[in-house]
Parts: C-alpha cells; structure tokens; sequence
C-alpha cells in the first residue's frame, strides 16, 4: 500500500528517473487528480540518456508537461561521483518555482540511516528540504513495484543500481540484507523514526 506523509497540493512537480518508484508515484498522483509536471535530471550516463527518451516519450504520450535538467560543472576533487551528481541534482530542482517530490521510500530511509550510522553519525532523510518534499518516506519500495505491475505502469531499471564501485549498491545488496538477518524488524524500526520525525519537526510546520 502507497502511504502519504503530509497533503501534496493540486498543482506539483515530480522528479522522475524512470524507475518503479518514481514512475509510480507519477502514476498514483495522475490518478488521484493532480496536476503533474514530471522533472527529469540528466546524468549524463549512458542509461541517463535511454531513460531521458524514455520519460519524453511516456510524458507526450499521457500529454504530461516535463522539464529536463543535466549535469552543468566537473566533479570536484573531494567529492565522490555520487555526492557530484545529488548537489547537481538538487542545485537544479532548487530552481524550479513550487514544491517538487522526490521518490524517496523506506528502504531508501534504511539504507540512508545503515550508511550514516556507519560514519558515525545516523541520520534520517528529512521530509523537507528547501523546495523539495519527501511523502512516501514510509511506503516500501515493494509497494511501488506492485504498483507498476498491478497499474500496467512501465519503468526502466538502471543498471548502476548494482554497479558495486557506488557504495550505495554495497549498502543496499550487502549490508541490509545482513542486517535484516540480525533484526528482521529493522524495517518497521526506521518506519517509527521516521514517523516520529515528521511529527515532531515537520507536521505543524509553515513553509
């Protein structure tokens, strides 16, 4: 089942990869009555191209309005290409006028809080940040798959989702599959910080 943290207003941007989270979200908000203006952000990989025709050809086809960032400076030196390409992405849909969602589910918190513990310092993902808003935060990414196949809804997957030299990869297919053995619930842990999160800094907030 697709959860909601927070109200999604009528009017609102979705940022779109091609994958089954995101595609569905696009997907579920189209049919409770939103207006939706799908963003895609171009990495300028390989598959980053394949899904930017991909996004084009789905939105002309529905007759959905989508705009399209890319990558527009080099990768620092002190940065991994993974932190290079989230500033540039966020960089970009900073500039778009209104709030913009993001795919980001529970598995995504998981593996986010497992990553950072591991530098010392767990965090959450937050429901806010600047113009973009996160309110699927408790919804498994499982939920998304089921979505797409019950709904007919296509999606790309991208292969750097298992290219192990990115350490999210290593998170996801080694070090959560092993930390669910040692606490199955692990899961329905994050979902209650999350919960608790949003209640206590975001809920009553006013933008």
């Amino acid at each position: 089942m697709i959860r909601i943290l927070g109200k999604i207003p009528n009017d609102i941007t979705v940022a779109c990869s091609g994958g089954p989270d995101s595609m569905a979200i696009v997907d579920f908000l189209r049919k409770g009555k939103k207006n939706v203006t799908v963003a895609y952000f171009n990495h300028e990989t390989s598959h980053g191209r394949q899904a930017r025709e991909f996004i084009i050809d789905w939105c002309k086809k529905r007759k959905v309005p989508v705009v399209i960032g890319s990558i527009f400076s080099s990768k620092p030196i002190d940065k991994s290409l993974e932190e290079h390409w989230r500033d540039e992405r966020y960089l970009w849909l900073n500039c778009i006028q209104g709030d913009i969602i993001t795919g980001h589910h529970l598995d995504d918190c998981l593996e986010w809080y497992l990553f950072t513990s591991l530098h010392g310092n767990g965090r959450l993902i937050p429901y806010r940040r600047g113009n973009v808003i996160r309110p699927f935060l408790t919804t498994p990414k499982s939920s998304f798959v089921r979505w797409c196949e019950k709904n007919s809804v296509e999606y790309l997957t991208d292969p750097g989702n298992y290219d192990e030299k990115f350490m999210r990869p290593i998170i996801r297919h080694t070090i959560v599959p092993a930390c669910l053995k040692v606490n199955p619930g692990l899961r329905k842990v994050i979902k209650k910080k999350v919960k608790k999160d949003y209640k206590e800094n975001w809920e009553n907030k006013i933008e």
